[in-house]
């Protein structure tokens, strides 16, 4: 450990509070697409802890970036200095049977929670595909389930508590501090750390749930009927190259468990055929097309376009899903109303109808991966705060389109970068806007402004809990902060300095910060200035989100 960082251990207030750190993590995405080393590796157990890291933060200058599973695809979790994980932070604190809202550390996984509330006779009222992620984590990126009776995650919080820069711990709700509550429902990491966070659930339940093959067209002319409406959660997987999709509906129900159908092929053998099978497509792309009809056996266990899948699950496993391999997926939700077109025009492209796509891109020897995803949610109805960051549509249901493509054992898609400009292109005619966990690389800054009338708001409240920079890092500085001189840093704001191939594929990625570590005495002094300026800006945050 760096002798300057255990010179301020030795001397900070509170030294009977442990500081548990790590110098050799080495961290990776769940997709491995990215890699990085931070200097620090660091997982608090209680709020005293986590005050002690950002106070050590400030003295010693370092960028804290807060982590949980990783399972963002970008660059958006990795550094070079600190990186926290609060996976020993995850306990609940209080459950109220009666108003069924659950209170708990912010590092606690979805799994655990979820079976925690089970115990209770208890549930999650919605989730979406996985639930490795923390609660921190899925709130702080917009995660949604399926469902025009739901909307994102974050609806269901009912207030958070958020540690700031200058080590003060903040609560916040649709009540108070209201402004930081709109800001940190969909927070980015940008604001400081997530420690509590009070969620609304609901009474345990089984979810009866049936899926089954149909044309594309089919599901296009029930679009405006009860397509999104009829079942309570409903999702299609879109095989673009069979013009079929397979649909998943379900309902709450008080049947009894019935276990979902399976077969030895969709079992461990199917799963590595697949794999090899996409590994030779990064060589031979043309055979795509013909393993749609292995996706339909292995995946989702269709022999015949005919067959109808049926079961009765608990809830939280019918509506999770199995994320296969590595993978690079690009999610942007549009208008509802405006999925027949966007689905018409695309499927067009995919088949070489110019005319009907519309979509200035070049397909020549461009295959993609099935199934494209498709998924609903309604946070129009929701009486609640909207968050500054909501990347829903505000009057309406939102539709999301999640382009996937798999990356075997590592490698690339080779038409991975053309796909995603001209996939990227259509929604951005579409009216849409990027999930921001995912891989989307051609939304400029001043697009996303443009795209969220709340940025400023968003931008205000960081910079009022974070003066400093403290929490950003170069994914921010590319995508949302504006700034008039891009050779400017914050204080401690790190930016990427390098990038380069990684052994077990993706990238090796390494951070820069704006200052280095200066001598004791300076920083003390500088300490104690900034201590006693942030300390302003967190009574000025209160005051000013009251208003």
């Amino acid at each position: 450990m760096d002798h300057y960082l255990q010179w301020e251990l030795s001397r900070i207030s509170g030294n009977h509070v442990p500081f548990r750190a790590s110098t050799h993590h080495q961290h990776h995405t769940w997709a491995k697409t990215y890699h990085s080393f931070p200097e620090l590796y660091i997982q608090p157990r209680s709020t005293e802890e986590i005050q002690k890291i950002v106070h050590l933060a400030r003295r010693c200058r370092r960028r804290l970036l807060v982590v949980g599973c990783g399972h963002s695809p970008s660059d958006l979790t990795c550094t070079s200095s600190w990186m926290v994980n609060l996976d020993h932070y995850n306990k609940i604190l209080h459950i109220d049977q009666d108003s069924k809202l659950v209170v708990m550390q912010a590092g606690i996984r979805l799994y655990d929670l979820i079976a925690q509330l089970k115990d209770s006779g208890l549930a999650m009222p919605n989730l979406g595909s996985i639930d490795n992620q923390s609660i921190a984590g899925a709130l702080a990126t917009a995660t949604h389930g399926s469902s025009t009776r739901h909307g994102i995650l974050s609806q269901s919080v009912h207030s958070l508590k958020i540690m700031l820069a200058n080590g003060l711990e903040m609560s916040c709700s649709a009540d108070e501090n209201r402004d930081l509550f709109r800001a940190a429902l969909v927070s980015l990491g940008a604001l400081g750390v997530v420690t509590e966070v009070t969620f609304q659930v609901t009474s345990a339940f089984r979810l009866q749930w049936s899926q089954s093959l149909h044309p594309l067209e089919e599901l296009i002319a029930d679009w405006e009927k009860d397509l999104w409406n009829r079942a309570e959660f409903t999702r299609l997987w879109w095989l673009p190259y069979k013009r079929k999709a397979v649909r998943w509906r379900a309902d709450k129900t008080e049947q009894v468990i019935q276990v979902p159908p399976s077969n030895w092929w969709a079992g461990t053998l199917g799963f590595h055929a697949y794999h090899i099978l996409l590994y030779i497509s990064t060589w031979v792309p043309r055979i795509l097309p013909a393993l749609e009809r292995f996706v339909l056996s292995v995946q989702y266990g269709f022999r015949h376009d005919d067959d109808r899948k049926t079961a009765v699950q608990e809830g939280h496993a019918g509506l999770l899903m199995n994320c296969l391999y590595s993978q690079f997926v690009n999610e942007w939700a549009i208008p509802l109303v405006k999925g027949p077109e966007a689905l018409a025009r695309l499927s067009a492209w995919f088949h070489g109808d110019d005319e009907v796509a519309r979509i200035p891109y070049d397909l020549d020897n461009l295959y993609v991966h099935a199934p494209i995803e498709i998924r609903v949610t309604d946070t129009s109805t929701n009486p609640g705060p909207r968050p500054y960051l909501d990347n829903t549509v505000p009057n309406g249901p939102t539709l999301y389109l999640n382009a996937t493509l798999y990356r075997p054992y590592g490698r690339n898609p080779p038409c991975w970068k053309r796909y995603y400009e001209a996939f990227e292109w259509l929604m951005k005619e579409m009216g849409g806007r990027p999930h921001w966990a995912k891989n989307f690389s051609s939304v400029t800054k001043d697009e996303f402004h443009n795209m969220y009338p709340d940025m400023k708001d968003w931008l205000r409240v960081r910079h009022q809990s974070d003066p400093d920079g403290m929490f950003i890092g170069d994914w921010h500085r590319r995508h949302l902060l504006l700034e008039t001189d891009p050779e400017v840093m914050l204080p401690f704001e790190e930016r990427a300095s390098r990038t380069e191939p990684a052994r077990a594929g993706g990238l090796n990625w390494f951070g820069q910060l704006s200052v280095k570590s200066s001598s004791p005495l300076s920083s003390e002094e500088s300490f104690d200035m900034m201590h006693e300026t942030n300390s302003e800006n967190g009574a000025r945050l209160m005051t000013d989100t009251r208003q």
